[in-house]
């Protein structure tokens, strides 16, 4: 109970996250009926007002809160549903009814006239649903039940316009790709309850939970060993689950094709909530993880943030360039699990969150306006290809605003809250790196690069989108130009770009330490801080970032691109390292090819040896019945008719007639003499 709500946290709560399934039910229920989106907006502007007034301020630095009911039982065993509060979960609900605000407002707009609006108010409410009750949930079954109906729900929704055939194809891959990390989470959860026999989170991850202080049993306190086997599987299950949810390498080949979805839903799910569940996850189930598990954990997550970004720089669609940025920036979120600083991949998921949706947001607004201009001059071209954009800036100032403030937060520029997240991952992996010593000071120095690089792909994006001459400058007329973004579309983005700056997660602009959110979690890696860090690299990756920069506006505004667009690495990063093609032939042509192999196999041995083991049994059968019926029967009807005709002949002997037997006599004495002759 507090000041500014009547109603307990743990209520509050269970009302945030089932206002906006009342709201799906409703929608369904409604159907054709209701287009607007009202119900959907007010379901989760209730959630959010209840989500900050009276769940966030309450349990935020506070003690945790948990409430638990009984769900099933088997056996003896029975497993429990409920709420946790805690300051990681309360964040992550605030973090999602808070963007998802903005981007109901800006789908109110965005999908103005659209024939399945009435499906996609009620898929967007089920996702905000899926993903409220993933951040609450108190045991990991209940957890990944939530885990499935968030996948289910972004597969509705990436194949939203299901009459296209590419957005068919991209949710069926995000379904797939999914399942491979779905599969892990559940063993995961196997794993965790057969060694220790509850999947309760509290009990399990809490400070006094059995994987910190450790196992309780009968007389006495055995101490979970960290390098035991099933413990080093259990981490990496759980890290697969996340591998596939945040589109880590190599799973996070789906993320790209689900922009196939609306702008705005790729701005909620794909951005901010969805594959940050992943990050949550991890987080979650942080004390399970092993010294193997987390230097994994680092691998990956460098990998991703290394690749998105060089995939991110050969890009031409708006949105995909977004989409391998949101890959590079959850790989800093992974990196910063892994080394352990888990409080840093929080605060930058939170910073992420604000700046990637305002991101996909306004290239939204563009890809809006550009459609509408193909439409009015009935050109043909790809209104998401930049190539096709350029100067919008004068066409479309509000939006360019909106957009330039994200992008620097991206970049991590000074006073953006980005410069603040990014700072705090890239600095805690150097001191993690100085502690461990050699080669692992790749993974800071990788960190440093890619920093570079998303400064220079962002910096490509907003050049070639909003500076120079409009591509299509000679079919602009008075009637037909581009135009400014309508203002219910634009006021969500100037919300955002609002929570792009510093002031909101901390009042000092430079000092990463003094945020709310690093404060209140502190995790307190096993590393030295090294006040040097603190100061060089936020100087060299500033420096980096405007040189970055400037080379961009040489390249794209100045028109001094020195590459041709047929450079083999600039096709290896627009084919995205030819992954897709490998997934292809290794994968799909290869479990075609075993698949046809198979069934030769199948048709010619099997099958082959099946026919002949029955062609063999049935000439043995014919063999068997020809000597059955001429061999055995043979015998014994030859023996039957023998001892027939012996009885006939001997039954002509004694019939009766003297004349017969004298007869017989006579033949017999003849029979004799001629005996005796012949002897």
């Amino acid at each position: 109970m507090n000041e500014l709500s009547p109603i307990s946290p743990s209520v509050a709560s269970l009302l945030v996250v089932l206002l906006p399934f009342l709201a799906c039910v409703v929608q369904a229920l409604l159907g054709r009926k209701s287009i607007s989106g009202n119900i959907s907006l007010i379901a989760i502007v209730s959630s959010a007002l209840l989500s900050f007034f009276a769940v966030f301020l309450p349990v935020w630095g506070n003690s945790p809160m948990a409430e638990r009911i009984t769900w099933f039982t088997i056996g003896q065993t029975s497993f429990e549903v409920g709420l946790l509060l805690n300051n990681l979960t309360v964040l992550m609900q605030l973090i999602v009814c808070v963007v998802a605000v903005p981007v109901h407002i800006y789908s109110r707009y965005y999908m103005k006239g659209d024939s399945g609006i009435h499906r996609y108010w009620m898929y967007l409410s089920l996702f905000c649903f899926a993903m409220l009750g993933l951040s609450i949930s108190i045991n990991l079954l209940q957890l990944y039940v939530f885990w499935e109906l968030v996948g289910f729900a972004s597969y509705l929704m990436i194949g939203f316009w299901f009459t296209r055939d590419a957005a068919v194809q991209a949710n069926k891959k995000a379904f797939l790709i999914n399942r491979i990390g779905d599969l892990g989470f559940l063993i995961g959860i196997a794993l965790v309850y057969s060694h220790v026999g509850t999947l309760d989170i509290v009990a399990l991850f809490d400070q006094t939970g059995r994987f910190v202080q450790g196992l309780t049993e009968t007389g006495g306190l055995q101490v979970v060993q960290k390098d035991n086997t099933w413990v080093t599987l259990a981490g990496l299950a759980f890290f697969l689950g996340a591998m596939a949810k945040s589109a880590q390498f190599p799973l996070h080949v789906w993320l790209p094709d689900a922009m196939e979805g609306p702008t705005s839903v790729s701005s909620l799910i794909h951005a901010a909530t969805m594959v940050a569940a992943g990050v949550f996850l991890l987080c979650t189930v942080f004390p399970l993880f092993n010294a193997t598990s987390l230097l994994v954990i680092t691998a990956i997550g460098t990998i991703t943030a290394l690749s998105g970004a060089v995939f991110a720089l050969a890009q031409y669609d708006i949105k995909k360039i977004l989409a391998f940025s949101t890959i590079s920036q959850l790989g800093f979120m992974i990196v910063g699990v892994g080394i352990g600083a888990w409080d840093t991949a929080l605060f930058h998921l939170a910073t992420h969150a604000f700046f990637k949706c305002l991101l996909f947001l306004a290239a939204g607004a563009v890809i809006h306006e550009m459609a509408h201009f193909k439409a009015q001059t009935n050109l043909d071209f790809d209104p998401q290809d930049i190539r096709n954009m350029g100067g919008l800036r004068r066409y479309m100032p509000k939006t360019y605003v909106c957009m330039s403030i994200a992008a620097l937060a991206l970049a991590g520029f000074p006073l953006t809250s980005g410069y603040l997240s990014k700072d705090s991952i890239v600095v805690s992996a150097y001191e993690w790196a100085s502690t461990a010593g050699g080669f692992y000071f790749v993974i800071p120095v990788t960190l440093i690069i890619v920093s570079l690089l998303t400064a220079f792909y962002i910096g490509r994006l907003i050049f070639k989108t909003f500076f120079g001459s409009f591509a299509m400058q000679s079919s602009v007329t008075a009637h037909n130009r581009p135009h400014e973004a309508p203002a219910g579309m634009w006021w969500p983005m100037s919300v955002l770009s609002i929570c792009c700056f510093f002031p909101v997660f901390g009042l000092h602009p430079l000092a990463y330490h003094q945020t709310w959110i690093i404060q209140t979690f502190h995790a307190r890696p096993g590393f030295t801080e090294q006040e040097t860090a603190h100061l060089i690299i936020p100087i060299v990756l500033t420096v980096g970032t405007l040189l970055a920069l400037l080379l961009g506006w040489f390249w794209y505004v100045k028109n001094r691109y020195p590459i041709s667009q047929q450079n083999r690495w600039i096709r290896f990063a627009n084919r995205q390292g030819y992954l897709n093609e490998f997934n292809e032939l290794v994968f799909i042509k290869g479990t075609v090819g075993l698949s046809r192999l198979l069934y030769a196999f199948d048709r010619h041995v099997v099958d082959g040896a099946t026919k002949l083991f029955t062609w063999t049994t049935q000439q043995l059968a014919r063999l068997i019945h020809w000597f059955d019926a001429n061999i055995v029967d043979g015998i014994v009807n030859w023996i039957a008719n023998g001892t027939y005709y012996m009885g006939h002949l001997v039954r002509q002997v004694q019939n009766g007639q003297l004349q017969n037997y004298l007869g017989f006599a006579l033949t017999i004495v003849i029979l004799g003499i001629l005996y005796l002759i012949i002897k």
